[in-house]
């Protein structure tokens, strides 16, 4: 059987995306911190993509850390776990981290200080486990993406088993600007990252490993080099900085030469991308049999007093964190969860850490403010800057014309509303709402469509139904007739 034909290691020259301001310092030279319990901690059932899970417990409860308090709601889910003990005070709709500022479905625990916890059985030689039994172990830990996407990371585990997959990504560029989080990790926990992404190359048949680090972190790439240091079939790439080099397609295309298709999956081109977080979380799943219930969170901004990166509880409130990190020293103006240019403004500071949450950026006026949109100059900077190859004047002419088809045609849906065109805009159109406009609007339509297809179908099927019924009764009257009329017939031979 002929080996594998891999795809060389490659840097390709980009000229796509943009150069913001970085923003990382000062919280990217600061030791990751700790923080005390909070007095209450939020857990949303919904985390991750997918179906919400389903709680297990009951107001009134105690709970144990680590302890699963709602279980996966779907084939693709996740289990949320205790991250201490406490009590079950409340289930149902609470504050989570969304902009419209609606309420969601949420176990509230309330601690008890005394750190009560599970027996979290780890594995000493997790290499001598089959594929089938890592995933397991991950999904029970209730490991999800930890760059912002949240798929349930067992899913890509068993995909990489199915597919033939001959290249793991780990994406440690955090590409996004005051996030320095993933740095943080990299620098701190560099041995531990390692450990995860061998048990993924293990779990999915990966030959290799490609850690894609920007190359405005010199300690990250030398913290996770040495980490990597005799493990052949791990390689750590220096990338360069250049916003949004952290997304998957620019990623691989980067690093391989190939381009994934857009309407497919990077399993279809042999490779699978895991953020450098979850190599870590699945590290800690699997070594140390440890859910997922903590995790790296940058808190930053002009109106935070101390920025710096702290491993958060799942379930703190945004307060307690901006709190402990010297609290504020203005009224922010917005509140962003993630980076500035993909992250989503939350309504309140009572929004808690969720699993996907790599930054709270408490941002001031002047970092926030933008001119007034000015009209169209057709300069071409968006096309540029557009890392998808997309023509964002072009498709946002079509969204204001109200030509929603014709922005489909061009490729809207195509968008990764990463926010390049709307940042390198003279005329500071905001382009990406337009996008986002328009993508809900044609989702919207083509849901339309589909019930009014789904109608139709039903109303043809039932025209013939009753057709071929009334053919059927007709043709069985016209049976009985005959038959009425032979044994007539036979009776008058008869008399």
């Amino acid at each position: 059987m002929a080996s594998p034909v891999i795809p060389p290691i490659r840097l390709l020259l980009q000229r796509w995306g943009v150069h913001p301001d970085s923003h990382k310092h000062p919280a990217s030279e600061v030791e990751i911190g700790t923080l005390p319990l909070p007095p209450q901690l939020i857990l949303p059932l919904q985390q991750h993509a997918g179906a919400p899970a389903r709680a297990l417990v009951a107001v009134g409860d105690h709970v144990l850390c680590g302890q699963m308090i709602a279980a996966p709601g779907g084939k693709v889910s996740a289990p949320v776990h205790a991250p201490t003990s406490g009590l079950v005070v409340a289930i149902g709709p609470s504050p989570v981290p969304h902009p419209s500022g609606l309420l969601a479905d949420a176990i509230v625990i309330e601690p008890d200080g005394h750190e009560l916890a599970i027996d979290f059985a780890g594995v000493a030689d997790p290499f001598a486990l089959s594929p089938a039994e890592i995933a397991k172990r991950v999904a029970d830990a209730g490991v999800v993406g930890m760059g912002g996407a949240t798929f349930p990371s067992a899913m890509k585990l068993e995909l990489g088993r199915k597919s033939a997959i001959d290249t793991l990504i780990l994406n440690g560029g955090e590409c996004e600007p005051y996030l320095s989080c993933d740095d943080r990790l990299m620098r701190e926990r560099a041995s531990g990252i390692v450990d995860g992404a061998r048990m993924i190359l293990h779990a999915t048949g990966a030959v290799r490993a490609l850690i894609a680090i920007e190359d405005n972190k010199p300690r990250a790439i030398a913290a996770m080099r040495e980490a990597a240091r005799g493990f052949a079939k791990l390689f750590v790439m220096k990338l360069p900085s250049r916003y949004p080099m952290g997304s998957d397609r620019q990623l691989i295309q980067t690093l391989t030469g190939i381009e994934a298709p857009a309407d497919g999956r990077a399993a279809d081109v042999g490779v699978i991308v895991h953020n450098v977080g979850t190599a870590y979380a699945v590290h800690r799943a699997v070594r140390h049999g440890e859910p997922l219930i903590r995790r790296i969170v940058t808190v930053a901004g002009g109106a935070v007093a101390a920025p710096r990166n702290v491993e958060a509880l799942i379930g703190t409130p945004l307060s307690h964190l901006l709190a402990h990190c010297g609290g504020l020293i203005r009224e922010p103006v917005r509140t962003v969860m993630g980076g500035p240019m993909m992250g989503i403004v939350m309504p309140s500071h009572a929004v808690p850490v969720i699993k996907g949450t790599s930054g709270v950026l408490a941002l001031t006026a002047a970092e926030t403010e933008s001119p007034e949109p000015g009209p169209c100059l057709r300069c071409g900077a968006c096309v540029d800057a557009c890392p998808v190859g997309l023509m964002p004047f072009e498709m946002a002419a079509r969204v204001r014309a109200g030509d929603l088809p014709a922005a489909g045609a061009l490729g809207v849906e195509d968008c990764i509303s990463c926010g390049s065109c709307g940042y390198v805009c003279p005329s500071s159109i905001p382009l990406v709402h337009l996008f986002y406009h328009a993508k809900g609007e044609l989702w919207s339509r083509a849901r339309h469509q589909k019930q009014l297809d789904a109608t139709r179908a039903l109303a043809e099927a039932r025209a013939v139904r009753v057709e071929r019924e009334a053919r059927e009764k007709a043709e069985a009257a016209a049976r009985r007739k005959a038959e009425r009329a032979k044994a007539a017939a036979a009776q008058g031979e008869q008399a």
